[in-house]
């Protein structure tokens, strides 16, 4: 990873659409039966972006993520007219990151070379699993074969590739699940997105398991999995770099990175969240979830903005520790104390490193232990607290 650990400066586009609401998911995502106006959209990003650089001053991108929903379903030509707004509104180096998320149907799969002229270099495919009747139950438009033909693709045409699986699906084992993530490895070049199958309130997998209609793996097993998890990817030379990513040395996502480490990044797009230092304090922006409206109030007013805060000292520090600590080289301490205005307790901190939870880097910074990044939010709340 980069050896400063710089938090960086991102740039977050949402793109809500979707051809298919999944029934696990609780993102801001929309189905649409009719084409999106993708000039009008494209022209809000523009004019939103705008009104974010007024905001946060002349700075200097380190990574860019366009996610949704589906960003595949924009055409190439939205993509590079929003990437050039971005580069039009903040300094851009060259060869920073560039994130796309993909989904792996043959249709979006053309698309790829569109993308990477536009100037996408890194896709995330969302793959979620490697057989048929669990894709079905997911709610995938994909197959294993539309899967495999988009990895494929994508290591011939992006410099970068990740790809997303989700287990602790019902009635998956320990040894299925070894067998389905050996498979992903090999296919892999050097990131995978690894999650547990949750269910999120609201959504209608929420409704279905409330009805019995099926169960996952209770909370043993499921960490069983997470235990194997870690274990097999730490032996193919992609070891957990954040509870639930993992990459080869150097490969780690900057953009993600950026969250995790707790930096400052530009949300824009419906429902987009940002968090950035404006006028010396850390200010969260909630854009307008509905798509429309959300385009009609750039068109208004310059922005879709809705909701937001300015964070207090105690605010930044809970959440500094909340996102540092899933990471794998854990927080600094220093910048936690530059935060908060004071030390973790010392209390604390001896009990859960006795308890193995938590454990010290030297004598500037602290990590959960693999014990706790199963309990993790146990162990942020108790040191928050």
């Amino acid at each position: 990873m980069n050896p400063d650990r710089a938090p960086g400066f991102g740039v977050y586009v949402h793109w809500p659409f979707c051809a298919a609401k999944c029934p696990y998911c609780d993102f801001n995502s929309h189905v649409r039966h009719q084409p999106v106006d993708q000039e009008r959209f494209a022209r809000a990003f523009a004019t939103e972006l705008a009104t974010m650089r007024q905001r946060t001053g002349p700075r200097e991108v380190t990574s860019i993520f366009l996610g949704g929903g589906t960003p595949s379903l924009m055409k190439p030509e939205t993509v590079g007219a929003v990437l050039e707004t971005i580069s039009q509104n903040w300094t851009v180096p060259a060869g920073i990151e560039v994130t796309l998320e993909a989904n792996p149907s043959s249709v979006e799969a053309e698309r790829f070379r569109g993308y990477r002229a536009a100037g996408v270099n890194r896709i995330s495919l969302g793959v979620q699993a490697l057989n048929d009747s669990d894709l079905k139950f997911l709610g995938r438009l994909h197959n294993v074969s539309e899967a495999l033909h988009a990895i494929g693709l994508a290591r011939e045409i992006f410099p970068r590739l990740s790809f997303d699986l989700i287990y602790a699906r019902p009635g998956q084992t320990l040894e299925s699940w070894a067998a389905e993530l050996e498979q992903a490895i090999g296919h892999a070049a050097d990131h995978l997105s690894l999650y547990q199958l949750t269910i999120e309130d609201g959504t209608p997998f929420a409704a279905l398991h409330r009805a019995k209609k099926f169960t996952i793996p209770d909370p043993d097993r499921a960490a069983d999995l997470y235990q194997l998890t870690q274990e097999i990817t730490a032996a193919h030379g992609l070891p957990a770099y954040e509870i639930s990513n993992h990459a080869r040395p150097g490969a780690e996502s900057r953009h993600n990175l950026t969250y995790w480490r707790y930096g400052e990044y530009v949300g824009v797009g419906p429902g987009a969240h940002g968090r950035f230092v404006e006028d010396g304090r850390r200010v969260v922006t909630i854009a307008e979830k509905l798509p429309e409206r959300w385009a009609e109030l750039v068109e208004a007013q310059g922005h879709g903005v809705v909701d937001g805060e300015v964070l207090t000292r105690s605010e930044e520090a809970d959440e500094f520790l909340l996102m540092g600590l899933r990471l794998a080289e854990g927080i600094d301490l220093a910048r936690y104390e530059q935060l908060s205005g004071k030390s973790l307790p010392a209390a604390r901190l001896s009990i859960l490193q006795d308890e193995g939870l938590i454990a010290p880097i030297g004598n500037s910074h602290l990590r959960a232990t693999p014990a706790g990044m199963i309990v993790l939010d146990a162990v942020v709340a108790d040191l928050a607290r």
